[in-house]
C-alpha cells in the first residue's frame, strides 16, 4: 500500500470530498457565509481562501493518498484566517496556537494509522514555523460529521480543555506530544478523523 501526504493546494482541491470543497462555514463569516451559499459561489471562495492563505501565511492543509486515490485531509491556520471562530464563545485561540479547521479520513481507510501520521505532519510543520499547539472549537453535543470534530474524541487523542462550555469547548493539543503517540491514541485520532465511525466499510471510490 503507497501512502503518501502532500501539501494542500489549488490544484489537489478537488480531491477533496465535494461537500467539503463548497463549505465555507470556517472560511468566511456567518453572514458572508450564507450570501455565497445563496449567491451559488461557496467553491469560488474556498479557492479564494486558500489562495490567499498559501500566498501570505504558506501552507494550510495537507492531502492524504492511499495508492493514489485521495483519502482523507485536514486543514489547519491562525485564527486571523478563520473568521468564524470568532463567533464562538470560547474565542480566541491562544497566540502561540493554530486553528485545526477540520479533518477527515473516509470510513474505507481508518485503522491504517493515517490519522497519526497526517497530525503528526502538521505538527512538525508547525513547529517548524514556530507554533506550540493546536487548538479546536469541539462539539461537545456531537451527532454525526460535520464542520466541527466531537470534543469526546479531541480529549481521547489527547487534547485538553482550556476554556469549556456546554456546546463548544475550546480545545488544546499541545505539538510536542504528537511525536511520540502510542498505538492506542494512532487508533483513537483515526476513528475521530473518520467522524467518530468506529466500524470498517468499503473502501470508497475517488471522488
Amino acid at each position: 500500500m503507497g501512502r503518501r501526504l502532500v501539501p494542500l493546494t489549488l490544484d489537489n482541491l478537488q480531491d477533496l470530498p465535494r461537500r467539503c470543497r463548497s463549505c465555507v462555514f470556517w472560511e468566511l463569516d456567518p453572514v458572508s457565509g450564507a450570501a455565497a451559499v445563496k449567491a451559488g459561489t461557496p467553491e469560488l471562495e474556498k479557492e479564494a481562501w486558500i489562495s490567499a492563505v498559501l500566498l501570505d501565511w504558506g501552507s494550510c492543509g495537507r492531502v492524504v493518498y492511499v495508492d493514489e486515490v485521495p483519502v482523507g485531509f485536514v486543514l489547519y491556520a491562525p485564527p486571523a484566517y478563520v473568521p468564524r471562530a470568532a463567533s464562538f464563545p470560547t474565542s480566541p485561540v491562544s497566540p502561540d496556537a493554530v486553528q485545526l479547521i477540520t479533518a477527515w479520513i473516509m470510513p474505507g481507510y481508518q485503522g491504517q494509522g493515517l490519522g497519526r501520521v497526517m497530525v503528526q505532519t502538521v505538527a512538525k510543520d508547525l513547529l517548524r514555523r514556530g507554533f506550540k499547539a493546536i487548538e479546536a472549537f469541539g462539539d461537545a453535543r456531537w451527532e454525526r460529521p460535520a464542520c466541527l470534530l466531537p470534543a469526546d474524541h479531541l480529549l481521547s487523542v489527547g487534547f485538553k480543555t482550556v476554556r469549556p462550555h456546554p456546546s463548544h469547548p475550546r480545545m488544546r493539543l499541545e505539538l510536542r506530544t504528537t511525536l511520540s503517540w502510542k498505538e492506542d491514541v494512532e487508533l483513537a485520532l483515526d476513528r475521530l478523523l473518520g467522524g467518530a465511525r468506529a466500524r470498517k466499510e468499503p473502501a470508497l471510490r475517488p471522488l
